[in-house]
């Protein structure tokens, strides 16, 4: 079979058509160049060049050959430059989860930066709550978790990447959602809540017993859910009020106010990556040290 020597020295003599500057252009002597061509077509069975006096002209087959040769050529330098780009983490598949409420607030900035500077990385995006995340993360269908803390146990590092505010979440109509009512936490003290599911939305659900005991407050609990779109759409209907992470404001509802509320001040809602503390997928790497860079930047 031909080498790439040979195919890069017909190219060579095929776009010059002299021997000679063909010769310097590969930085080599004519006599092996000579060789080269003679070898690629004894493998062929063809005459792909004319000799004429110093100069020469491509047959019928060299002019056939001339497009395979260059694709072939194109094709193996561009393998090459793949396979170097595998190590640095430019080319590689990460699979990416996140929670529902994540998508809302950090998800568009982190998967459009990983577009823009790692177009070479394929993301495979799944969606789930925390504890499915951190399971998956353990047993490796997941590279990379966006998750809510704490991250227990060992194999599993983590860092912070973004904190945002609770808004209280209050049908139209309620007399909380006046124009000139500022409301307090207190204001929920009896009222119907629509609570986070301590199971499916344990984080959610502890952040808001952790502000209400606080308070000295017992919202009455009608339904407890897991996520943020359900939630509001019970809110809308009347059913309650509750209490959702700023980037509910994305979703644009009607029917709803989303307004802060004196007494749950600050930004308790935090949300940190995740990925096992073992892996050596580079593509990993690559996008783990984006993520954490966007982090540093407000990705919201």
């Amino acid at each position: 079979m031909f080498t790439l020597n040979q195919l890069e020295s017909f190219v060579a003599v095929a776009e010059t058509l002299h021997y000679g500057r063909a010769a310097e252009r590969l930085s080599m002597t004519q006599p092996p160049l000579s060789r080269r061509i003679q070898l690629l077509e004894r493998e062929l069975g063809v005459e792909l060049f004319d000799r004429i006096g110093r100069s020469v002209r491509l047959t019928a087959a060299g002019q056939a050959f001339l497009g395979d040769a260059r694709r072939i050529l194109g094709l193996s330098e561009q393998a090459a430059l793949s396979v170097r780009r595998v190590p640095a983490g430019e080319i590689g598949t990460v699979a990416l989860g996140f929670t529902a409420s994540s998508a809302h607030s950090v998800l568009d900035a982190i998967v459009g930066g990983i577009h823009a500077r790692l177009p070479g990385v394929d993301l495979v995006l799944r969606e789930s709550v925390s504890g499915t995340q951190l399971e998956k993360l353990r047993s490796g269908e997941l590279d990379l978790g966006l998750v809510r803390p704490p991250v227990p146990g060992t194999g599993l590092e983590h860092r912070p990447l973004h904190r945002e505010a609770l808004l209280a979440a209050i049908p139209a109509g309620h007399p909380l959602a006046a124009p000139d009512r500022v409301p307090h936490v207190r204001d929920l003290d009896g009222e119907p809540f629509v609570m986070y599911s301590p199971a499916e939305a344990r984080y959610f659900y502890e952040v808001l017993v952790s502000v209400f005991r606080g308070a000295g407050i017992v919202p009455r609990y009608v339904h407890h859910l897991s996520q943020v779109h359900t939630i509001l759409a019970l809110v809308r209907a009347g059913l309650g009020l509750a209490l959702v992470p700023r980037a509910a404001e994305a979703l644009g509802l009607d029917g709803i106010v989303l307004r802060p509320m004196i007494g749950v001040e600050g930004e308790p809602v935090e949300l940190v990556a995740a990925w096992r503390a073992n892996d050596d997928n580079p593509a990993l790497h690559a996008v783990r040290h984006l993520v954490i860079d966007l982090a540093g930047r407000d990705v919201s």
